[in-house]
C-alpha cells in the first residue's frame, strides 16, 4: 500500500459563495493519506460495538476504489456515524455510515436479519484481484478535526457541497420567474455545477452557446404524455419546464456527500406530468472527484413517452461556455479504443441509425485558461439500451435512450462521473469503469 497521497491543500481564508464564478486556481500538494492521518491519533475511545468484514477484490485488481456496500449491523451504528477500518496487517481506514442510496441494493451477505439497516462507504486503495482483505469496522469516536470533511452550505446561489472550504458542487435550483423571457431562460431548470479539485468551477450555466446546457443535467426534448400532450424539458419550450420540488435529504462526513432532491417535469399547460427523485453523491479520491448520479423518474399523469435525439435528450455534462468561445479545437475524446484527435467527434446519426451506442463509457478532456481537465461519463450496465451517445467539441456530451413509463415501470439511471485535471490515462478510464460496472463484494463475517 502506498503510505502518501496528493490530495487537496487547504487555505485558512474565507470560502466565499458571491465569488465562486471566478473562483481562484488552488494549489495541490501533497500530505500524508488518510490512513497514515488516522494512525496518528492520539486515542481511540473503547469500542462498544464492532464487526467483522471481507471485502473480495473478485476478477479484477483494484486502485484508489470507493466502496460502498448495504449491510444490517447493530443498533449502535447510527445514521451518520464516522467509523474505522483495522486490518489484521494493521492498515487502517475511515469509513462512513450513511442511510441506503436511491438506487442501492441489498447485500445478501451483508448481516444479520435484525439491527439497522446502514450503508458503509470507504475508499480502499489497493487490493489486487482474487484476494480478499478482512477489516474490523467498528465506531471511532475520534478526532478528525484534521482531516478534510465534506459539508453543505446554503446561498442565494444554491446548495454547495464543500470539502474542508474547497468547492465540490453546487445544485442550481431556481423558482420559476416568467416576468419576461430572459428571466424564464434563467429560471427554467436545476442543474448541478461541478468543481475541479484545484477549485475550478468547470461546468455551464446559462448563456453562453446553447444556453439550454447547464453543466451536469438531465431531460428529452420529446415527451408525450396524455391524450396526444406534448412536452420538452430539455429546452423548456412553451410553457414546460423542470421545477425543484423540495430537498428530500442531505449527508455528509469525511468520505462523501450526497443529497437527494426532487424534481418535478412540467408539461405543454405547466402541469406535473412526472417526479424525478434526483441523487448525487461525491468521494473524493488521490487525484479527482467521483460523482454518482442517480434518477428514479415516475409518472403522474398515465404513460409517459420519453424521446429525443442525441443532442438534446439523457443525462449529459456541458463544460465552461470559455471551451466553446477559445478553446474547442484542444477538445479531445478519449473513447474504449483509444483516444480521438483534437476536434474530432464521433455521434449516433437518428437518419442511419449509425454511430456510437452502448459504450461503457466515454471521456471529454477539455482546456480552460490554458489548463485541462478531463470528465469521464461512465454507462451503468442496467442502465435502458439503446444508449446512443453525443459528442461535441465545445464540451458537451452525454447519452440518451427511448423508454416508456408508466406507473409500474419506472425509469431507473445511474451513471458515475470523473473529473480530474490533467489527461486521463486509457487503463485509469477502464479501471474505474470496471469499479463502477463491477464493483468489490463486501460480506459481513464471524469475527
Amino acid at each position: 500500500m502506498g503510505d502518501s497521497a496528493p490530495v487537496m491543500g487547504y487555505d485558512d481564508g474565507f470560502f466565499g459563495f458571491g465569488i465562486q464564478e471566478n473562483i481562484a486556481m488552488r494549489r495541490l500538494i501533497t500530505v500524508t493519506s488518510l490512513c497514515l492521518t488516522l494512525m496518528l491519533f492520539s486515542a481511540l475511545p473503547c469500542q462498544a460495538q464492532s464487526i467483522a468484514i471481507e471485502v473480495d477484490a473478485g476478477a479484477y485488481d483494484r486502485i484508489r476504489t470507493p466502496v460502498s456496500a448495504v449491510m444490517t449491523l447493530p443498533e449502535a451504528f447510527a445514521q451518520g456515524d464516522v467509523v474505522i477500518l483495522k486490518s489484521i496487517d494493521g492498515q487502517t481506514l475511515l469509513g462512513q455510515l450513511t442511510n441506503p442510496s436511491l438506487l442501492s441494493t441489498p447485500n445478501i451477505h451483508a448481516g444479520s436479519a435484525e439491527g439497522v439497516v446502514r450503508e458503509l462507504h470507504f475508499l480502499l486503495p489497493e487490493l489486487a484481484k482474487g484476494e480478499i482483505a478482512r477489516f474490523d469496522v467498528s465506531e471511532s469516536g475520534a478526532d478528525l478535526s484534521t482531516i478534510p470533511s465534506f459539508s453543505w452550505e446554503r446561498s442565494d446561489e444554491g446548495d454547495f457541497l464543500v470539502r474542508g472550504k474547497e468547492p465540490i458542487l453546487r445544485y442550481v435550483r431556481p423558482t420559476l420567474d416568467e416576468s419576461s423571457p430572459e428571466a424564464r431562460e434563467l429560471t427554467f431548470k436545476p442543474f448541478h455545477h461541478l468543481f475541479a479539485p484545484d477549485g475550478r468551477r468547470v461546468s455551464k450555466g446559462p448563456g453562453g452557446l446553447f444556453t439550454h446546457h447547464r453543466g451536469l443535467f438531465f431531460g428529452f426534448n420529446r415527451v408525450s404524455y396524455g391524450d396526444g400532450k406534448q412536452a420538452d424539458v430539455w429546452h423548456a419550450r412553451g410553457k414546460a419546464y423542470q421545477s425543484h420540488q423540495e430537498t428530500l435529504s442531505e449527508e455528509a462526513g469525511p468520505v462523501l456527500g450526497r443529497h437527494r432532491v426532487s424534481v418535478g417535469w412540467h408539461g405543454q399547460e405547466g402541469e406535473i406530468f412526472a417526479i424525478e427523485t434526483r441523487e448525487v453523491t461525491v468521494f473524493a479520491a488521490e487525484e479527482g472527484y467521483s460523482i454518482d448520479f442517480a434518477a428514479r423518474v415516475e409518472t403522474k399523469a398515465g404513460p409517459v413517452m420519453l424521446d429525443g435525439d442525441p443532442q438534446h435528450a439523457g443525462v449529459h455534462f456541458r463544460a465552461d461556455n470559455h471551451v466553446a468561445d477559445v478553446s474547442k479545437d484542444e477538445t479531445y475524446y478519449l473513447r474504449p479504443d483509444g483516444p480521438g484527435k483534437p476536434g474530432e467527434t464521433r455521434n449516433w446519426e437518428p437518419k442511419t441509425g449509425e454511430g456510437p451506442v452502448n459504450l461503457p463509457w466515454n471521456a471529454m478532456s477539455f482546456k480552460i485558461d490554458g489548463d485541462r481537465y478531463t470528465v469521464a461519463y461512465l454507462d451503468h450496465p442496467e442502465n435502458p439500451k439503446e444508449a446512443r451517445y453525443s459528442e461535441r467539441d465545445y464540451g458537451r456530451f452525454g447519452s440518451y435512450f427511448e423508454y416508456k413509463l408508466t406507473e409500474d415501470r419506472p425509469l431507473e439511471v445511474r451513471y458515475r462521473l470523473w473529473l480530474q485535471t490533467g489527461e486521463l490515462t486509457l487503463d485509469r478510464a477502464s479501471a474505474l469503469d470496471v469499479d463502477f460496472d463491477d464493483p468489490v463484494t463486501v460480506r459481513v463475517v464471524e469475527k
